[in-house]
Protein backbone atom coordinates (compact mmCIF):
# COMPACT_ATOMS: atom_id res chain seq x y z
CA UNK A 1 0.00 0.00 0.00
CA UNK A 2 1.24 3.48 -0.88
CA UNK A 3 1.29 5.27 2.48
CA UNK A 4 2.72 8.64 1.41
CA UNK A 5 -0.70 10.33 1.05
CA UNK A 6 -1.63 8.97 4.48
CA UNK A 7 1.56 10.32 6.06
CA UNK A 8 1.13 13.68 4.33
CA UNK A 9 -2.32 14.23 5.86
CA UNK A 10 -1.25 12.99 9.28
CA UNK A 11 1.82 15.22 9.15
CA UNK A 12 -0.25 18.30 8.32
CA UNK A 13 -2.71 17.60 11.14
CA UNK A 14 0.12 16.93 13.60
CA UNK A 15 1.78 20.24 12.70
CA UNK A 16 -1.55 22.01 13.22
CA UNK A 17 -1.85 20.39 16.64
CA UNK A 18 1.67 21.51 17.50
CA UNK A 19 0.95 25.12 16.54
CA UNK A 20 -2.13 25.01 18.78
CA UNK A 21 0.06 24.29 21.79
CA UNK A 22 1.33 27.85 21.70
CA UNK A 23 -2.13 29.14 22.70
CA UNK A 24 -2.07 27.56 26.18
CA UNK A 25 1.59 28.62 26.40
CA UNK A 26 0.47 32.22 26.01
CA UNK A 27 -2.29 31.69 28.61
CA UNK A 28 0.24 30.37 31.13
CA UNK A 29 2.78 33.10 30.35
CA UNK A 30 0.19 35.82 30.99
CA UNK A 31 -0.36 34.59 34.55
CA UNK A 32 3.32 33.81 35.16
CA UNK A 33 2.94 30.03 35.28
CA UNK A 34 6.17 28.23 34.34
CA UNK A 35 4.28 25.55 32.38
CA UNK A 36 4.40 27.85 29.36
CA UNK A 37 7.85 26.36 28.75
CA UNK A 38 6.28 22.89 28.62
CA UNK A 39 3.78 23.93 25.97
CA UNK A 40 6.40 25.71 23.89
CA UNK A 41 8.70 22.68 24.01
CA UNK A 42 5.93 20.23 23.18
CA UNK A 43 4.65 22.59 20.48
CA UNK A 44 8.04 22.85 18.80
CA UNK A 45 8.59 19.08 18.85
CA UNK A 46 5.10 18.32 17.56
CA UNK A 47 5.21 20.99 14.87
CA UNK A 48 8.67 19.92 13.71
CA UNK A 49 7.68 16.25 13.51
CA UNK A 50 4.42 17.01 11.72
CA UNK A 51 5.84 19.53 9.29
CA UNK A 52 8.79 17.26 8.55
CA UNK A 53 6.50 14.34 7.75
CA UNK A 54 4.33 16.54 5.56
CA UNK A 55 7.32 18.00 3.68
CA UNK A 56 8.86 14.56 3.10
CA UNK A 57 5.67 13.23 1.50
CA UNK A 58 4.32 16.35 -0.24
CA UNK A 59 4.19 16.38 -4.02
CA UNK A 60 3.40 12.71 -4.37
CA UNK A 61 0.04 11.17 -5.16
CA UNK A 62 -2.38 13.10 -2.95
CA UNK A 63 -5.70 11.35 -3.54
CA UNK A 64 -6.84 8.64 -1.14
CA UNK A 65 -8.32 5.31 -2.13
CA UNK A 66 -10.58 3.41 0.26
CA UNK A 67 -7.81 1.37 1.89
CA UNK A 68 -5.69 4.45 2.46
CA UNK A 69 -8.70 6.26 3.93
CA UNK A 70 -9.26 3.43 6.41
CA UNK A 71 -5.62 3.53 7.49
CA UNK A 72 -5.46 7.32 7.71
CA UNK A 73 -8.70 7.58 9.72
CA UNK A 74 -7.49 5.07 12.31
CA UNK A 75 -3.88 6.26 12.58
CA UNK A 76 -4.54 9.97 12.88
CA UNK A 77 -6.35 9.69 16.22
CA UNK A 78 -3.56 7.59 17.76
CA UNK A 79 -0.75 9.82 16.46
CA UNK A 80 -2.45 13.04 17.55
CA UNK A 81 -3.18 11.60 21.00
CA UNK A 82 0.49 10.57 21.37
CA UNK A 83 1.66 14.15 20.87
CA UNK A 84 -1.32 15.75 22.67
CA UNK A 85 -0.36 13.80 25.80
CA UNK A 86 3.07 15.48 26.06
CA UNK A 87 1.91 18.68 27.84
CA UNK A 88 0.01 16.62 30.43
CA UNK A 89 3.04 14.41 30.99
CA UNK A 90 5.63 17.18 31.22
CA UNK A 91 3.62 19.69 33.21
CA UNK A 92 3.77 19.65 36.99
CA UNK A 93 0.68 17.48 37.35
CA UNK A 94 2.42 14.27 38.43
CA UNK A 95 0.60 12.29 35.75
CA UNK A 96 2.09 9.11 34.32
CA UNK A 97 2.20 8.77 30.55
CA UNK A 98 -0.70 6.32 30.80
CA UNK A 99 -2.82 8.97 32.52
CA UNK A 100 -1.60 11.63 30.08
CA UNK A 101 -2.52 9.55 27.04
CA UNK A 102 -5.88 8.68 28.59
CA UNK A 103 -6.64 12.37 29.13
CA UNK A 104 -5.52 13.26 25.60
CA UNK A 105 -7.50 10.54 23.82
CA UNK A 106 -10.52 11.32 25.99
CA UNK A 107 -10.29 14.90 24.79
CA UNK A 108 -9.75 14.20 21.10
CA UNK A 109 -12.55 11.63 20.93
CA UNK A 110 -14.79 14.07 22.88
CA UNK A 111 -15.39 11.37 25.48
CA UNK A 112 -14.82 13.57 28.51
CA UNK A 113 -13.58 10.92 30.95
CA UNK A 114 -10.83 12.34 33.13
CA UNK A 115 -8.12 11.29 35.57
CA UNK A 116 -7.51 14.84 36.79
CA UNK A 117 -8.67 16.39 40.07
CA UNK A 118 -8.27 19.83 41.59
CA UNK A 119 -9.36 21.50 38.36
CA UNK A 120 -10.46 24.65 40.21
CA UNK A 121 -6.85 25.47 41.09
CA UNK A 122 -5.07 24.33 37.91
CA UNK A 123 -3.24 26.88 35.72
CA UNK A 124 -5.12 28.16 32.64
CA UNK A 125 -2.82 26.51 30.09
CA UNK A 126 -3.78 22.93 30.95
CA UNK A 127 -7.48 23.80 31.20
CA UNK A 128 -7.37 25.56 27.83
CA UNK A 129 -5.49 22.61 26.28
CA UNK A 130 -8.20 20.20 27.42
CA UNK A 131 -10.84 22.45 25.87
CA UNK A 132 -8.91 22.82 22.62
CA UNK A 133 -8.48 19.05 22.29
CA UNK A 134 -12.21 18.49 22.56
CA UNK A 135 -12.97 21.37 20.22
CA UNK A 136 -10.61 19.99 17.56
CA UNK A 137 -11.97 16.50 18.13
CA UNK A 138 -15.54 17.65 17.61
CA UNK A 139 -14.62 19.43 14.40
CA UNK A 140 -12.74 16.38 13.13
CA UNK A 141 -15.71 14.16 13.87
CA UNK A 142 -18.06 16.36 11.84
CA UNK A 143 -15.75 16.35 8.82
CA UNK A 144 -15.11 12.62 9.17
CA UNK A 145 -18.84 11.89 9.33
CA UNK A 146 -19.48 13.69 6.03
CA UNK A 147 -16.29 13.23 4.01
CA UNK A 148 -14.80 9.91 5.18
CA UNK A 149 -17.27 7.50 6.79
CA UNK A 150 -19.83 7.71 3.94
CA UNK A 151 -17.08 6.84 1.45
CA UNK A 152 -16.12 3.85 3.58
CA UNK A 153 -19.79 2.82 3.88
CA UNK A 154 -19.54 2.50 7.64
CA UNK A 155 -22.70 1.37 9.43
CA UNK A 156 -25.19 2.87 6.99
CA UNK A 157 -23.39 6.21 6.67
CA UNK A 158 -23.49 5.78 2.88
CA UNK A 159 -26.97 7.27 3.04
CA UNK A 160 -25.45 10.59 3.97
CA UNK A 161 -22.87 10.44 1.21
CA UNK A 162 -25.69 10.21 -1.33
CA UNK A 163 -27.41 13.14 0.32
CA UNK A 164 -24.30 15.30 0.37
CA UNK A 165 -22.51 14.57 -2.87
CA UNK A 166 -24.28 12.31 -5.34
CA UNK A 167 -27.62 14.00 -5.97
CA UNK A 168 -28.61 16.94 -8.12
CA UNK A 169 -29.74 18.62 -4.92
CA UNK A 170 -26.26 18.73 -3.43
CA UNK A 171 -25.79 21.83 -1.32
CA UNK A 172 -22.25 22.71 -2.47
CA UNK A 173 -20.15 21.40 -5.38
CA UNK A 174 -17.17 20.07 -3.47
CA UNK A 175 -16.57 18.18 -0.25
CA UNK A 176 -13.95 20.74 0.78
CA UNK A 177 -16.51 23.52 0.51
CA UNK A 178 -18.98 21.53 2.57
CA UNK A 179 -16.37 20.95 5.26
CA UNK A 180 -15.46 24.65 5.24
CA UNK A 181 -19.10 25.67 5.60
CA UNK A 182 -19.66 23.30 8.51
CA UNK A 183 -16.45 24.55 10.14
CA UNK A 184 -17.78 28.11 9.92
CA UNK A 185 -21.03 27.05 11.55
CA UNK A 186 -19.05 25.23 14.25
CA UNK A 187 -16.97 28.33 15.01
CA UNK A 188 -20.02 30.63 15.12
CA UNK A 189 -21.90 28.28 17.47
CA UNK A 190 -18.85 28.17 19.77
CA UNK A 191 -18.64 31.96 19.87
CA UNK A 192 -22.35 32.36 20.60
CA UNK A 193 -22.12 29.72 23.33
CA UNK A 194 -19.14 31.48 24.97
CA UNK A 195 -20.91 34.85 24.93
CA UNK A 196 -24.06 33.27 26.38
CA UNK A 197 -22.14 31.63 29.23
CA UNK A 198 -20.34 34.90 29.97
CA UNK A 199 -23.58 36.89 29.94
CA UNK A 200 -25.10 34.36 32.37
CA UNK A 201 -22.35 35.04 34.92
CA UNK A 202 -19.63 32.51 34.06
CA UNK A 203 -16.07 33.95 34.18
CA UNK A 204 -14.76 34.77 30.70
CA UNK A 205 -12.03 32.11 30.63
CA UNK A 206 -14.41 29.44 31.90
CA UNK A 207 -16.99 30.53 29.35
CA UNK A 208 -14.47 30.14 26.52
CA UNK A 209 -13.34 26.66 27.57
CA UNK A 210 -16.87 25.44 28.31
CA UNK A 211 -18.12 26.71 24.96
CA UNK A 212 -15.51 24.54 23.23
CA UNK A 213 -16.46 21.42 25.18
CA UNK A 214 -20.21 22.07 24.99
CA UNK A 215 -20.53 22.47 21.22
CA UNK A 216 -18.14 19.54 20.77
CA UNK A 217 -20.37 17.53 23.17
CA UNK A 218 -17.18 16.63 25.01
CA UNK A 219 -17.87 17.64 28.60
CA UNK A 220 -14.43 18.41 30.05
CA UNK A 221 -14.83 21.26 32.53
CA UNK A 222 -12.65 23.78 34.34
CA UNK A 223 -14.26 22.82 37.65
CA UNK A 224 -14.32 19.57 39.62
CA UNK A 225 -18.05 20.08 40.10
CA UNK A 226 -18.61 20.51 36.34
CA UNK A 227 -21.47 22.82 35.33
CA UNK A 228 -23.19 22.19 38.66
CA UNK A 229 -20.48 24.15 40.49
CA UNK A 230 -21.87 27.43 39.11
CA UNK A 231 -25.29 26.82 40.70
CA UNK A 232 -27.03 28.84 37.98
CA UNK A 233 -30.22 27.76 36.28
CA UNK A 234 -29.41 30.12 33.38
CA UNK A 235 -26.04 28.42 32.77
CA UNK A 236 -27.74 25.02 33.03
CA UNK A 237 -30.27 25.86 30.31
CA UNK A 238 -27.61 27.44 28.07
CA UNK A 239 -25.59 24.22 28.33
CA UNK A 240 -28.70 22.18 27.50
CA UNK A 241 -29.40 24.27 24.41
CA UNK A 242 -25.89 24.04 22.99
CA UNK A 243 -25.45 20.36 23.82
CA UNK A 244 -28.56 19.74 21.74
CA UNK A 245 -27.30 21.98 18.93
CA UNK A 246 -24.01 20.06 18.91
CA UNK A 247 -25.90 16.77 18.60
CA UNK A 248 -27.87 17.81 15.47
CA UNK A 249 -26.58 17.33 11.88
CA UNK A 250 -24.30 20.23 10.96
CA UNK A 251 -25.05 19.71 7.27
CA UNK A 252 -28.62 20.80 7.92
CA UNK A 253 -27.38 24.03 9.52
CA UNK A 254 -25.60 24.84 6.27
CA UNK A 255 -28.75 24.14 4.29
CA UNK A 256 -30.77 26.29 6.67
CA UNK A 257 -28.39 29.23 6.24
CA UNK A 258 -28.54 28.81 2.46
CA UNK A 259 -32.30 29.30 2.51
CA UNK A 260 -33.65 25.79 2.97
CA UNK A 261 -35.66 26.65 6.09
CA UNK A 262 -37.65 23.40 6.10
CA UNK A 263 -34.73 20.96 6.07
CA UNK A 264 -34.21 20.97 9.83
CA UNK A 265 -37.89 20.65 10.70
CA UNK A 266 -38.63 17.98 8.08
CA UNK A 267 -35.74 15.69 8.97
CA UNK A 268 -37.10 12.50 10.57
CA UNK A 269 -33.86 11.91 12.44
CA UNK A 270 -34.25 15.20 14.31
CA UNK A 271 -37.87 14.47 15.16
CA UNK A 272 -36.90 11.04 16.48
CA UNK A 273 -34.04 12.60 18.48
CA UNK A 274 -36.33 15.06 20.26
CA UNK A 275 -39.01 12.40 20.76
CA UNK A 276 -36.49 10.09 22.42
CA UNK A 277 -35.21 12.91 24.62
CA UNK A 278 -38.74 13.75 25.75
CA UNK A 279 -39.50 10.14 26.73
CA UNK A 280 -36.35 9.78 28.81
CA UNK A 281 -36.81 13.20 30.46
CA UNK A 282 -40.31 12.22 31.56
CA UNK A 283 -38.91 8.99 32.99
CA UNK A 284 -36.14 10.86 34.84
CA UNK A 285 -38.62 13.36 36.31
CA UNK A 286 -40.84 10.50 37.45
CA UNK A 287 -37.93 8.73 39.16
CA UNK A 288 -37.06 11.87 41.12
CA UNK A 289 -40.70 12.55 42.00
CA UNK A 290 -41.62 9.08 43.24
CA UNK A 291 -38.32 8.69 45.11
CA UNK A 292 -38.75 12.10 46.82
CA UNK A 293 -35.38 13.31 45.53
CA UNK A 294 -36.29 16.71 44.08
CA UNK A 295 -39.55 18.29 42.98
CA UNK A 296 -40.84 21.00 40.65
CA UNK A 297 -38.61 23.02 38.33
CA UNK A 298 -35.43 21.69 39.92
CA UNK A 299 -36.42 18.11 39.17
CA UNK A 300 -37.30 19.01 35.58
CA UNK A 301 -34.04 20.93 35.08
CA UNK A 302 -31.88 18.13 36.50
CA UNK A 303 -33.78 15.58 34.41
CA UNK A 304 -33.42 17.54 31.16
CA UNK A 305 -29.76 18.37 31.81
CA UNK A 306 -28.73 14.84 32.80
CA UNK A 307 -30.63 13.12 29.98
CA UNK A 308 -29.32 15.54 27.34
CA UNK A 309 -25.77 15.34 28.71
CA UNK A 310 -25.64 11.52 28.66
CA UNK A 311 -27.57 10.98 25.44
CA UNK A 312 -25.47 13.48 23.48
CA UNK A 313 -22.31 12.06 25.04
CA UNK A 314 -21.29 15.36 26.61
CA UNK A 315 -20.93 14.12 30.16
CA UNK A 316 -21.53 17.36 32.09
CA UNK A 317 -23.21 17.01 35.47
CA UNK A 318 -25.31 19.25 37.70
CA UNK A 319 -26.18 16.46 40.12
CA UNK A 320 -25.11 12.90 40.83
CA UNK A 321 -27.87 10.97 39.10
CA UNK A 322 -26.16 7.78 40.26
CA UNK A 323 -27.75 8.38 43.67
CA UNK A 324 -31.30 8.37 42.27
CA UNK A 325 -31.67 4.62 42.66
CA UNK A 326 -31.48 1.46 40.58
CA UNK A 327 -34.13 2.65 38.10
CA UNK A 328 -32.02 5.71 37.30
CA UNK A 329 -28.90 3.55 36.92
CA UNK A 330 -30.69 1.39 34.35
CA UNK A 331 -32.12 4.46 32.60
CA UNK A 332 -28.79 6.21 32.14
CA UNK A 333 -27.03 2.98 31.22
CA UNK A 334 -29.43 2.62 28.28
CA UNK A 335 -29.00 6.30 27.39
CA UNK A 336 -25.24 5.83 26.97
CA UNK A 337 -25.80 3.74 23.86
CA UNK A 338 -28.32 5.91 22.00
CA UNK A 339 -26.35 9.00 20.99
CA UNK A 340 -27.30 11.93 18.79
CA UNK A 341 -27.71 12.45 15.04
CA UNK A 342 -25.40 11.44 12.21
CA UNK A 343 -23.18 14.28 11.04
CA UNK A 344 -22.99 15.83 14.52
CA UNK A 345 -20.30 15.88 17.20
CA UNK A 346 -22.33 13.37 19.20
CA UNK A 347 -21.59 9.74 19.94
CA UNK A 348 -23.24 6.37 20.46
CA UNK A 349 -25.12 4.14 18.04
CA UNK A 350 -26.98 7.22 16.75
CA UNK A 351 -30.67 7.83 16.20
CA UNK A 352 -30.83 7.07 12.47
CA UNK A 353 -29.65 3.49 13.01
CA UNK A 354 -32.47 2.84 15.45
CA UNK A 355 -34.85 4.25 12.84
CA UNK A 356 -33.46 1.90 10.20
CA UNK A 357 -33.80 -1.07 12.55
CA UNK A 358 -37.41 -0.06 13.29
CA UNK A 359 -38.21 0.21 9.58
CA UNK A 360 -36.69 -3.25 8.96
CA UNK A 361 -38.72 -4.73 11.82
CA UNK A 362 -41.88 -3.01 10.59
CA UNK A 363 -41.40 -4.38 7.06
CA UNK A 364 -40.68 -7.87 8.35
CA UNK A 365 -43.91 -7.90 10.36
CA UNK A 366 -45.85 -6.66 7.33
CA UNK A 367 -44.39 -9.41 5.17
CA UNK A 368 -45.47 -11.98 7.74
CA UNK A 369 -49.02 -10.61 7.80
CA UNK A 370 -49.25 -10.05 4.03
CA UNK A 371 -46.97 -12.58 2.28
CA UNK A 372 -48.02 -11.41 -1.19
CA UNK A 373 -47.65 -7.71 -0.44
CA UNK A 374 -44.91 -5.46 -1.80
CA UNK A 375 -43.53 -2.94 0.68
CA UNK A 376 -40.92 -0.26 0.14
CA UNK A 377 -38.90 1.13 3.04
CA UNK A 378 -38.28 4.86 2.96
CA UNK A 379 -36.08 7.05 5.10
CA UNK A 380 -36.64 10.80 4.82
CA UNK A 381 -38.51 10.15 1.57
CA UNK A 382 -35.63 8.16 0.05
CA UNK A 383 -35.84 4.43 -0.64
CA UNK A 384 -33.91 2.48 1.97
CA UNK A 385 -31.86 -0.15 0.17
CA UNK A 386 -31.02 -3.59 1.52
CA UNK A 387 -27.29 -2.84 1.66
CA UNK A 388 -27.93 0.03 4.08
CA UNK A 389 -30.10 -2.19 6.29
CA UNK A 390 -27.46 -4.92 6.31
CA UNK A 391 -24.74 -2.38 7.10
CA UNK A 392 -26.72 -0.95 10.02
CA UNK A 393 -27.55 -4.37 11.46
CA UNK A 394 -23.90 -5.44 11.20
CA UNK A 395 -22.80 -2.24 12.91
CA UNK A 396 -25.23 -2.60 15.83
CA UNK A 397 -24.24 -6.26 16.31
CA UNK A 398 -20.53 -5.40 16.36
CA UNK A 399 -21.19 -2.41 18.63
CA UNK A 400 -22.83 -4.59 21.27
CA UNK A 401 -20.19 -7.30 20.80
CA UNK A 402 -17.38 -4.76 21.24
CA UNK A 403 -19.05 -3.42 24.40
CA UNK A 404 -19.42 -6.90 25.89
CA UNK A 405 -15.83 -7.84 25.00
CA UNK A 406 -14.43 -4.64 26.54
CA UNK A 407 -16.56 -5.07 29.67
CA UNK A 408 -15.24 -8.62 30.04
CA UNK A 409 -11.63 -7.49 29.67
CA UNK A 410 -12.17 -4.71 32.23
CA UNK A 411 -13.64 -7.18 34.71
CA UNK A 412 -10.48 -9.29 34.35
CA UNK A 413 -8.44 -6.27 35.52
CA UNK A 414 -10.20 -6.37 38.89
CA UNK A 415 -13.01 -3.84 38.39
CA UNK A 416 -16.40 -4.51 39.94
CA UNK A 417 -19.30 -5.35 37.64
CA UNK A 418 -20.93 -1.90 37.58
CA UNK A 419 -17.63 -0.11 36.98
CA UNK A 420 -16.57 -2.56 34.26
CA UNK A 421 -19.85 -2.48 32.37
CA UNK A 422 -20.50 1.26 32.67
CA UNK A 423 -16.84 1.97 31.88
CA UNK A 424 -17.06 -0.10 28.72
CA UNK A 425 -20.32 1.60 27.76
CA UNK A 426 -19.01 5.11 28.36
CA UNK A 427 -15.79 4.39 26.42
CA UNK A 428 -17.42 2.76 23.38
CA UNK A 429 -20.13 5.42 23.33
CA UNK A 430 -17.71 8.30 24.12
CA UNK A 431 -19.96 9.60 26.90
CA UNK A 432 -17.56 10.51 29.73
CA UNK A 433 -18.64 9.60 33.25
CA UNK A 434 -19.70 6.07 34.04
CA UNK A 435 -21.86 4.80 36.88
CA UNK A 436 -21.04 3.89 40.47
CA UNK A 437 -18.92 5.48 43.18
CA UNK A 438 -15.59 5.25 41.33
CA UNK A 439 -16.23 6.54 37.80
CA UNK A 440 -19.70 8.03 38.27
CA UNK A 441 -20.56 11.73 37.90
CA UNK A 442 -18.97 12.45 41.30
CA UNK A 443 -15.80 10.42 40.67
CA UNK A 444 -13.17 10.03 37.96
CA UNK A 445 -10.96 7.39 36.33
CA UNK A 446 -7.74 8.06 38.28
CA UNK A 447 -8.11 5.11 40.72
CA UNK A 448 -8.34 2.53 37.91
CA UNK A 449 -5.33 0.30 37.14
CA UNK A 450 -3.15 1.33 34.19
CA UNK A 451 -4.23 -1.69 32.14
CA UNK A 452 -7.86 -0.61 32.55
CA UNK A 453 -7.01 2.88 31.31
CA UNK A 454 -5.29 1.50 28.20
CA UNK A 455 -8.27 -0.74 27.51
CA UNK A 456 -10.64 2.21 27.93
CA UNK A 457 -8.44 4.35 25.65
CA UNK A 458 -8.67 1.66 22.98
CA UNK A 459 -12.43 1.53 23.53
CA UNK A 460 -12.72 5.30 23.01
CA UNK A 461 -10.89 5.05 19.68
CA UNK A 462 -12.92 2.05 18.50
CA UNK A 463 -16.17 3.77 19.45
CA UNK A 464 -15.29 7.06 17.82
CA UNK A 465 -14.12 5.38 14.60
CA UNK A 466 -17.38 3.40 14.40
CA UNK A 467 -15.74 -0.02 14.93
CA UNK A 468 -15.47 -1.15 11.28
CA UNK A 469 -12.67 1.32 10.60
CA UNK A 470 -10.51 -0.42 13.19
CA UNK A 471 -11.56 -4.01 12.54
CA UNK A 472 -10.64 -4.00 8.85
CA UNK A 473 -7.04 -3.10 9.74
CA UNK A 474 -6.65 -6.50 11.40
CA UNK A 475 -7.78 -8.45 8.35
CA UNK A 476 -4.86 -9.91 6.30
CA UNK A 477 -6.78 -9.24 3.10
CA UNK A 478 -6.71 -5.51 3.80
CA UNK A 479 -2.91 -5.40 3.46
CA UNK A 480 -2.77 -7.39 0.24
CA UNK A 481 -2.53 -5.54 -3.05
Amino acid sequence: MEIRPVLMIIGALTATLGCSMFLPAIADALVGNPDWIVFVTAGLITTFMGAGTWAATFGREQSLNVRQAFLMTALVWVVLAFFAALPFYWAGLELSYTDSFFEAISGLTTTGSTVMTGLDSLPPGILLWRGLLQWYGGLGIIVMAIAVLPMLQIGGMQMFRAEAFDTTDKILPKAAQIAASMTSVYIVLTMICAISYWAAGMPLFDALVHSMTTVATGGLSTRDGSIGSYESFAIDYIAIAFMILGALPFLLYVRFLQGDRKSIFNDSQIRAFFGTLACFVIAAVAIQYFSNITQGEEALRHAIFSVVSVMTGTGYATTDYGTWGHQATALFFILMFIGGCAGSTSCGIKIFRFQVLFLDLKQHIREILYPSGIFVKRYNGTILTDDVSASVMSFVFLYIAAFMFLALLLSFTGLDTLTAFSGAATAISNVGPGLGDTIGPSGNFAPLPDISKWLLSAGMIVGRLEIFTVIVLFLPRFWKS
